[in-house]
């Protein structure tokens, strides 16, 4: 498992799951692909550290990623995805290919919600390969 594709965003679950996929990675001589799913389709591809702090604090998440990898000598990959996002995450994993998917756990907003999310359930479902549920921190 070397090709680690972390799909990430600005939550507590999601920086917690950053540096989960750049540990697993340093620990197993691999890369990650970092990829945050927007909703601004004028955004998507990929993009270059200094592109996505000016994008706001959500996809600033990635640049973070960008530098914890840098810290820790992994290879790392941003892009900046469209779509409803477990298709967008799914869909990434096939095409990049990953070997291990790492997501983080959404928390409870209201009493009753599903407590990993409705994306990280569907991605559970319908991924093909492993996948990694990271808690907050």
């Amino acid at each position: 498992m070397t090709r680690i594709l972390l799909a990430v965003d600005d939550s507590s679950g999601g920086v917690n799951a950053a540096r989960t996929a750049v540990r697993l990675a340093r620990l197993l001589a691999g890369s990650v692909r970092a990829v945050h799913v927007a909703s601004d389709t004028s955004a998507a591809g990929t993009v270059s550290t200094g592109d996505l702090r000016a994008l706001g604090p959500e996809v600033a998440v990635l640049a973070y990623v960008r530098e914890l990898a840098a810290a820790e000598g992994v290879p790392v990959e941003t892009a900046l995805l469209t779509g409803e996002p477990a298709r967008a995450i799914l869909d990434e994993a096939a095409d990049w290919p990953a070997d291990l998917i790492v997501v983080g756990r959404a928390g409870r907003h209201h009493v009753g919600e599903h407590y990993i999310g409705a994306d990280v359930k569907h991605v559970l479902e319908f991924a093909d390969r492993p996948v990694v549920v990271v808690p907050a921190a």
